[in-house]
């Protein structure tokens, strides 16, 4: 990607340092979690969004033979990544002893996922009592859960998995771990043995369950979710084959639990929610039932094991999900695409309204909002109104009855309504985004629908009038201009390049004269415009063109002291601007399928401000800044038209509100 070079005097005493800073970026790049991890990787000229792990397609013998599935989902579904082959192949001690356990014996690999192996464990030493079902951790079997010292979860010490189950204690519906510790090169833990998962019930019932088992799941589901919300945790991977059933024989065969917390993470430390935050490269999960929020990289909350239920449940009613058969390395930008262009409506033809309404309310669900569960719970009950049913399950007797400690294991958080405010849900869109800015009282000025052979006309007269060109846009292969005199440049230049995004040579060229882009957009026919100018305060300037949005790049580049200052599209490309300047402190990125009113919101609460935006006809994407020197007002709004706002804009004006980003793509209306 070119790069303006510094000055000759500065060049030789930066490039240890640059040095430094590259391997330091090399060494920080994230390493892939279980399940499939979505990674934007830099390729030369282009990035593409990465699938890491492969997809596999269902295997029903694989099914059967782990119908004894354990303390993990066994199966590998087709969304599922593989598992890291090496430390799995190692084949486990002949006897078992950790923790001061009993001896037990490995005879049969159950399965293995991308946090261990697992294993059915039998006593070696058993004292009969006549009549007495022994369980626990006196059961006769177990399973045995083993991960390699070299495996990707266990480089510094125990598997974090392990602190999982020691903060959660009892918890309703969470296998019980009885004993744990390190035996040769093994982690180990010993847990209660347990039966088929919904995904092998699944495959037993020919891919199809009835709506009452369906709605049972979804009851039982919500009880064991409230009471792991309630210990401070989500699960971070709600799929089939992490519910399983009790053993066969065990008196629980109809009882329902939840698995695999190698991926829970806290939403709540020392009685206060995590803080939001987005990182586009950060995945974690199932691509198939994973939230929009987890493909989008949102810090995990309550919401997203709820949203990740509603795909489980229409899953199993429904036999497949729209948003499956997606191949390829930009696989999981096309899953998120489908999910956010699905609407409830649409998910839900055909089944029980309960679903609808459960789906339409859990997707809207904001990031801190308390799940009203009893009242999720209730949608479902008409449901199991019938003689005997499938599963084991805990009802309240009436709408908005609270458990008892005994079953949810926590403090009971106070509901709310199902209905909430849509923050998801609406009419997708192609719309004018212009983000308006209080600053003091200055002239500025704006054109749209303007063609290239009339741009000079328009500009020239701008800056006869001592206003300079601060953002440009284009809609319909046309271009919107907003000039003003609240720069600080002294002279500025312009070029319309046909057929390239960008201009490389002219714009390298114009470097070692003293200018910098301060201003790019680019049209659907690939016509790009390019603003330089002089008095910018930028000391090195970069610039990159991708076919995705370049979160790794932008990433690096930050590491080593860039920020992003202008942001662009053509078609689906896009420009990302970045330059060494002393006017920001820290940025974030805000990308989303729709208009990300809440992450906006989020960020100006935190005292970021959009300093950049753009948008393609998929995703819309905001640069969010702390400014190193912020003004004394920071107010902003932002908004969304279909035409050019020209209206708002005076109304705007006259509140000493002034446009400083513009931007035409995906909104929701």
């Amino acid at each position: 990607m070119p790069e303006k070079p510094r000055p000759a005097r500065q060049r030789q005493a930066k490039l240890d340092a640059k040095a430094k800073i590259k391997e330091q970026a090399r060494l920080d790049k994230p390493v892939p979690g279980a399940g499939v991890h979505l990674n934007t990787t830099t390729i030369p000229e282009k990035n593409v969004l990465q699938t890491h792990g492969v997809a596999g397609k269902e295997n029903l013998a694989a099914v059967a033979a782990a119908a004894m599935a354990a303390a993990k989902g066994v199966v590998k579904p087709a969304d599922a990544a593989d598992a890291n082959e090496g430390p799995d192949a190692y084949p486990p001690p002949a006897k078992i002893n950790v923790g001061n356990s009993p001896v037990y014996i490995p005879e049969k690999k159950l399965g293995k996922g991308g946090f261990g192996q697992v294993w059915l464990g039998r006593r070696v030493t058993l004292r009969k009592k006549d009549g007495v079902v022994l369980e626990g951790a006196q059961a006769p079997e177990v399973a045995l859960k083993l991960e390699h010292k070299t495996s990707k979860g266990c480089t510094n010490g125990p598997p974090y998995e392990w602190h999982v189950y020691s903060q959660l204690g009892d918890s309703y519906g969470i296998p019980k771990v009885h004993y744990k510790g390190q035996q040769d090169d093994f982690y180990i833990m010993v847990m209660d043995l347990l039966g088929p998962s919904l995904w092998d019930v699944w495959n037993q019932q020919f891919q199809h369950l009835s709506e009452t088992y369906a709605a049972c799941v979804a009851v039982e589901s919500l009880a064991i979710l409230q009471a792991l919300h309630n210990k401070g945790y989500v699960h971070g991977d709600v799929k089939p084959e992490n519910f399983l059933l009790g053993s066969a024989g065990s008196g629980k065969e109809k009882k329902l639990f939840l698995v695999d917390l190698g991926l829970a993470t806290k939403w709540k430390e020392r009685g206060t929610h995590v803080r939001y935050d987005q990182r586009p490269d950060d995945f974690r999960g199932t691509v198939r039932y994973a939230s929009v929020h987890a493909h989008l990289g949102r810090t995990t909350s309550r919401r997203d094991d709820l949203e990740s239920l509603a795909y489980t449940l229409l899953f199993l009613l429904k036999g497949r999900l729209p948003w499956q058969g997606f191949q390829g390395a930009n696989k999981g930008f096309q899953v998120c695409r489908k999910k956010m262009g699905t609407g409830s409506d649409l998910l839900c033809q055909r089944v029980n309204s309960a679903f609808q309404e459960f789906t339409d309310a859990v997707i809207n669900l904001k990031f801190e909002e308390d799940p009203p569960y009893q009242k999720f719970m209730a949608l479902f009950e008409p449901l199991l109104n019938t003689p005997e049913r499938p599963l084991q399950v805990e009802v309240p007797s009436k709408v908005g009855q609270k458990r008892g400690r005994s079953q949810l294991e926590g403090p009971v958080e106070a509901e709310t309504p199902v209905a909430s405010k849509r923050i998801r849900t609406g009419q997708a869109a192609q719309q004018w985004i212009t983000v308006h800015t209080r600053a003091q009282p200055m002239k500025q000025r704006y054109h749209y629908n303007v063609s290239t052979s009339r741009l000079l006309v328009h500009v020239q007269k701008g800056w006869e009038d001592g206003l300079f060109v601060t953002c440009v846009a284009s809609c319909d292969d046309l271009w919107a201009i907003v000039m003003d005199a609240g720069t600080e440049y002294s002279q500025q230049i312009y070029k319309v390049h046909p057929n390239s995004f960008l201009p490389k040579e002219w714009i390298m060229e114009k470097w070692e004269e003293g200018f910098y882009i301060t201003a790019v957009a680019g049209s659907d026919n690939n016509n790009s415009l390019v603003v330089m100018s002089k008095g910018a305060r930028f000391n090195q300037q970069s610039y990159k063109v991708s076919d995705s949005f370049p979160y790794e790049w932008i990433k690096k580049k930050w590491k080593e002291g860039f920020f992003v200052t202008s942001l662009a599209t053509s078609s689906q490309q896009w420009a990302v601007v970045m330059s060494r300047t002393s006017g920001f402190v820290e940025q974030a990125v805000e990308l989303d399928f729709q208009y990300p009113s809440e992450g906006i919101h989020k960020r100006w609460d935190a005292g970021y401000r959009i300093t950049a935006c753009a948008a393609t006809h998929d995703q819309a994407a905001f640069i969010m800044s702390r400014l190193r020197k912020p003004p004394d007002d920071e107010t902003q709004e932002t908004l969304r038209t279909t035409s050019f706002p020209t209206t708002h804009i005076k109304e705007k004006w006259d509140n000493s509100l002034y446009i400083m980003g513009l931007a035409y793509g995906k909104t929701v209306s």
